[in-house]
Order: structure tokens, then sequence, then C-alpha cells
């Protein structure tokens, strides 16, 4: 079954979408979204690094998002504007990797298969890697679910629950920083962001309490990756794009309906 390509991409974007749903939700809460771009630009180093030294592509932008997630974590509260600090290091980490993958020797780049992802060059490895990085962040987010919702809602009632808000947020930047690693391929640097808020702020259209809408982020972006997939097939258009609309048209709907269900 996976020799075929297309289900390969469309397991892919299902891993993605799994791992990217519920997190998501924490960065609408605490307004993450900047870090969260911050991480995906500098995404493209790791690809440069990753081809300058032959190693994976996977490996190469775990390193780099996990060294962003780390240094955004330590410099911030440090005296700079936190809006100010991620602005400089996402575009500068993106301009970097821009240039630095063009001077690579001897190789030929197609860029845009990392800016918006080229899911349908999946291989059995990487499918691999995407479903074991899903089924990590899942585990960490049960495991740390009440300690990062506690500290998300009020860090001082985090404190009096004998919590650490400050190692909670730091689990929250290295699972974003896991999510870039393995969502580069299905949906690229430029819309990893998006694969991560717009499910999420379409769940909470519909959710009643954080839970629901963490399984229904999940659910929502799952649905937006098979019919990215499906739609990309009969349009002939990028998949990760497409996705990311139709997850927008999903959204909308949800959006239009709440206004809608609004009492006057």
């Amino acid at each position: 079954m996976l020799d075929d390509f297309m289900v390969r991409a469309t397991l892919a974007a299902i891993g993605t979408a799994i791992s990217a749903g519920g997190l998501g939700c924490f960065v609408v809460w605490r307004r993450m979204a900047y870090f969260g771009d911050a991480t995906a630009h500098a995404a493209i180093l790791g690809v440069a690094l990753a081809l300058l030294f032959g190693t994976s592509i996977f490996l190469g932008v775990g390193f780099i998002a996990f060294l962003m997630a780390v240094l955004i974590f330590s410099l911030s509260g440090k005296g700079q504007s936190v809006d100010t600090l991620l602005g400089v290091l996402a575009h500068g980490a993106l301009a970097l990797g821009l240039v630095a993958v063009t001077m690579i020797p001897n190789q030929r780049i197609n860029l845009d298969a990392y800016l918006f992802g080229d899911v349908l060059t999946v291989t059995r490895g990487d499918l691999g890697i995407i479903w074991i990085g899903a089924l990590i962040v899942a585990l960490v987010l049960w495991r740390h679910w009440t300690a990062l919702l506690t500290s998300t809602v009020s860090p001082d009632l985090a404190y009096a629950a004998g919590m650490n808000p400050r190692r909670e947020q730091l689990v929250l930047t290295l699972l974003l920083a896991a999510v870039v690693a393995v969502a580069i391929k299905v949906v690229g640097a430029l819309l990893i962001t998006a694969m991560l808020i717009i499910p999420a702020a379409a769940a909470r259209n519909f959710a009643k309490t954080p839970e629901q809408m963490a399984l229904l982020a999940s659910a929502i972006a799952a649905l937006a990756a098979l019919g990215g997939v499906r739609l990309s097939v009969v349009l002939d258009t990028p998949v990760g794009p497409t996705i990311i609309c139709v997850a927008t048209a999903i959204f909308a709907v949800g959006a239009v309906s709440g206004l809608v269900r609004r009492p006057a």
C-alpha cells in the first residue's frame, strides 16, 4: 500500500495535521503565532545545513528549529520587546537560509518544495519520521495537558498549584520546533504556522471546553489534509497551499455559522 505515492502523501498530511491541531490551540490561546513564524522561517537554514553536510532534511531542520526555540525562550523577557525580537529572528533566519541554500556547490535546489511543501515526494522513511514526531507531540501534550493549560490561563494559579509556568513554556516551544521539523515537507516553511493556527481558530467556533477545542482542531486539520490532497490532484495545484485553503474554508464556514447562531 505504501508503494503508492498518493497513499504516502495522504498519510504524511494526516500525521502532520494531528501533531499541529492540538498544539495549535496553545498557539492561539497564548498568541504565539509570531513565534511559530520565527521557528518555521529558520527551517530554511536547517535545509541548507542538511544539504551542505549531506544529512537528513528532518535532522537539519529539527536542529535549527530546536536551536531557535531555545534561543527565543532564553532571550524572552530580557529587555527586548518580544515582537521585535521575533521579527528580527524570523526574517533574519529566513534571509540567511535563502542565501545559504543558493551558495551550496553542486546542488540544484527547488526552493518551492521547502517554502510551500512537496508532500508528493514523501518516502517511507519520511513517513515514519512524521508519524513518530506526531505521536511524540501527542504524548507530551497529553502528559503535560493540565500544567500547560493552567499556565496558559494563569501563571500565578500554576505557581500556587506547584507548577512551573516557565518550564511549561519551554515544553511548548520545543513541541512547536518538533512540529516545524515534521511539517516542512508537507506544507513548507511559509505555511507551517497557518497549519497550526487555522484549524485551532476554526475549532474555537464550535468547542465549549479546551479539550473539545483540541480534539476538534486535530479533526479539522486532518479533514483539511484529506481534502487538500484530493483537491490538489483534481485541480492540479500545489498540495501544501491547497491544504491551507481547505482549512481556511472550514474556518470561514464556522465563523459564518457562529454569527448566524449568535442571538440578536
